[in-house]
């Protein structure tokens, strides 16, 4: 059977009615993520919480690639089948988070660039070989007094697009990831303004890179108000004001946009991707979801580290998932947490 194409892939990830599962914690977050519900984060505790997510009975229906962590790559479900082989079997992709974590600008106590690019194309050939079809890199932006920075915007722009670059010369689909962060007291207008100045500058260093717009998909945040700012936008002003923004910056040749979570609850998260997609809004790019904790965290805590409580867990994480694709289709009632 012929290979599919870069292009081809990045549609299947942004299929009709599919998200991505971002289960690609870092070693230091996921320890986080399981010390909160009373687990230790041995190798063996990670290996089994990632089964239950992977091997929910459905999860296909609503899932249409999976974001994983280096570690969890090379592991073996406990039926002995690689990770990558089973979600394939479920005709779900496999990805693999990229970057290597985040490190201040000289000189700066709040802006961040993102380490990974050397020996980045190695990795990926490894990559590829262990069954990973598209991959992921996080570049995060704070909004602040004159922040992002001009040095911060051109950094991450021009990393961002040479990991792009050398993802699709490695055959792999790059999922590209600028997050403008929740954190602080800003309000939506001032993400409106931040995000598109992230985006403007992540897609002139792509132009510059040559890299196919056709065979990305871009992870971005929703456009929002900051976490401490004591405002809950509305789903239908954070619709608005995102799409615009996109308008304003984002091509058209994108197949797709997953929105990551970023710190939002997984209701308010449905919310807001919900409204982005009611009426059948005539978009240019299919938009979804690549959430992490918005899928996960009620499944975790339903889990808690406990066999017994594996099927419950699943049907938890299930449960998320399908609201999850309700909202990416523009069908989900706040109404429906409760049923």
């Amino acid at each position: 059977m012929a290979e599919e194409t870069l292009s081809q892939i990045a549609n299947k990830m942004v299929a009709l009615g599919k998200g991505i599962l971002a289960a690609d914690e870092s070693a230091p977050t996921i320890k986080k993520r399981l010390n909160s519900v009373g687990v230790e984060s041995t190798e063996e505790n990670r290996r089994t919480y990632r089964g239950l997510l992977f091997t929910a009975h459905g999860l296909e229906q609503y899932i249409s690639g999976v974001i994983m962590f280096d570690e969890t790559l090379r592991q073996n479900a406990a039926n002995g089948i690689n990770f990558s082989n089973l979600l394939a079997q479920k005709g779900i992709l496999s990805g693999i988070k990229v970057d290597q974590g985040t490190e201040l600008f000289a000189g700066s106590e709040v802006e961040k660039f993102t380490k990974g690019l050397d020996g980045l194309s190695e990795r990926l050939q490894e990559y590829y070989s262990l069954g990973a079809r598209f991959a992921k890199w996080r570049a995060t932006y704070s909004i602040g007094n004159s922040l992002p920075s001009e040095k911060c915007l051109l950094q991450n722009a021009q990393d961002l697009a040479e990991y792009a670059y050398l993802c699709q010369q490695n055959s792999i689909v790059p999922i590209v990831e600028p997050e403008v962060l929740m954190d602080g007291a800003h309000s939506i207008e001032d993400c409106y303004q931040a995000t598109k100045k992230v985006l403007k500058a992540v897609f002139e260093q792509l132009a510059i890179k040559n890299v196919a717009l056709d065979s990305i998909v871009l992870k971005p945040n929703m456009v929002i108000s900051g976490q401490n700012s004591g405002i809950l936008d509305t789903p239908e002003k954070v619709a608005q004001m995102t799409v615009d923004c996109f308008k304003e910056t984002v091509p058209p040749q994108v197949p797709g946009i997953v929105f990551l979570s970023g710190g939002q609850s997984e209701q308010q998260a449905c919310s807001n991707l919900n409204a982005m997609n009611v009426n059948g809004q005539e978009q240019m790019w299919q938009l979804s979801f690549s959430f992490g904790r918005a899928l996960q965290n009620s499944a975790l805590q339903t889990w808690a580290g406990k066999e017994e409580n594996i099927i419950k867990a699943q049907e938890v994480f299930l449960r998320r998932a399908k609201l999850s694709s309700l909202a990416r289709s523009g069908q989900y009632k706040e109404e429906m947490e409760n049923n």
